[in-house]
């Protein structure tokens, strides 16, 4: 059998309410940063694709915005979004976190899964588990960090706990009439059985294509990415009731013509969107305060995410409702 013959590809879709570990997970498998994180639900609104090459495969995963009841034409399209990723992929992971039990939202998105035709396999993914178990580390960070073999039980019962949370898993399957190819406990915080998810995820694969050059890691446009890293800096620094109104618009990205040949500088013209006036000024921030630090959080991930040395202009720019309005929402990508 040649090598052609031998190597295996395929789409693989982490799907799962809002705020479940998906793209945290995400990261920890392709082992750098192509997603934004936060723990505000509706961070991800877009359907990211993290690429894992291994000898003799490459796994394209695609996170996917938070399923939820919605309570506007935006939440209606992200869900729109994700259906239609899930009808062309090859397998589906059901981020399901060990911290939380299963809810009239998991049990909703299982229940579509199963109307699937044809169904991919599923893997159960019991995201967080650090959360309910201390997981031992020795030595560095990162992502994909050791672990040390085993757990250590908390005074809470934490194995007790994963243990019921994976009981409930398979049961909510079985009740939907899906039999999960597998369900796998891990953290995308700590890199708890990460190699075992890849494994897991790899084992599924039929023979294909290489779809993407060895060395890429995602295929996300550059500007979609700057967009996503000065929402994930707002996101961490403003106020709670504001996320959900937040989204950007990168409107000029233009490389300076007097620099250096190996200094190069690029200029970039951004607007933090928001849906009212006050919101507006509480994004500026008194003097200007918020915006700076916004600003600076976000110029900094640029420069170290895409290698590329930046000045970055951020405005801030209403648009009532854009949330609901569908001339806006197909201006602003959605």
């Amino acid at each position: 059998m040649n090598d052609a013959a031998e190597f295996r590809s395929g789409f693989v879709c982490l799907v799962g309410r809002p705020n479940t570990g998906k793209s945290t997970l995400l990261n920890a498998l392709v082992g750098r940063q192509v997603a934004i994180v936060s723990d505000k639900p509706q961070t991800t609104r877009h359907a990211i694709r993290g690429i894992i090459n291994r000898p003799g495969s490459q796994l394209v995963m695609i996170d996917t915005p938070g399923l939820s009841k919605p309570r506007a034409l935006l939440q209606t399209r992200l869900n729109d979004l994700v259906a239609e990723t899930l009808s062309d992929v090859d397998i589906i992971g059901v981020c399901l976190p060990a911290d939380q039990r299963l809810g009239p939202g998991d049990q909703r998105i299982i229940e579509q899964l199963a109307g699937l035709a044809p169904r991919p396999p599923l893997v159960a993914l019991a995201t967080k588990a650090d959360r309910v178990i201390p997981l031992l580390r020795r030595g560095g960070g990162g992502a994909d960090g050791v672990v040390e073999d085993g757990w250590q039980q908390n005074r809470r019962g934490g194995g007790e706990r994963l243990s019921e949370h994976l009981l409930s898993i398979d049961a909510a399957g079985a009740a939907a009439g899906i039999e999960w190819a597998h369900i796998v406990p891990c953290s995308g915080v700590t890199g708890w059985q990460v190699d075992e998810v890849r494994d897991v995820l790899g084992s599924l694969l039929a023979p294909g294509p290489r779809f993407y050059p060895g060395d890429e890691v995602t295929d996300e446009p550059s500007d979609v990415m700057i967009a996503e890293l000065i929402r994930e800096a707002a996101l961490e620094l403003v106020r709670d009731e504001l996320p959900h109104s937040i989204t950007v618009e990168v409107m000029e990205i233009n490389e300076r013509p007097d620099r250096p040949v190996d200094k190069p500088l690029w200029d970039i013209f951004a607007n933090l969107v928001v849906e009212r006036d006050s919101q507006k000024h509480i994004v500026i921030g008194r003097g200007g305060e918020m915006i700076r630090e916004i600003g600076t959080a976000a110029r900094l991930r640029i420069n170290a995410l895409l290698s590329m040395r930046v000045h970055l202009d951020l405005r801030v720019k209403v648009m009532e409702n854009w949330q609901r309005d569908p001339k806006k929402l197909a201006r602003l990508g959605f």
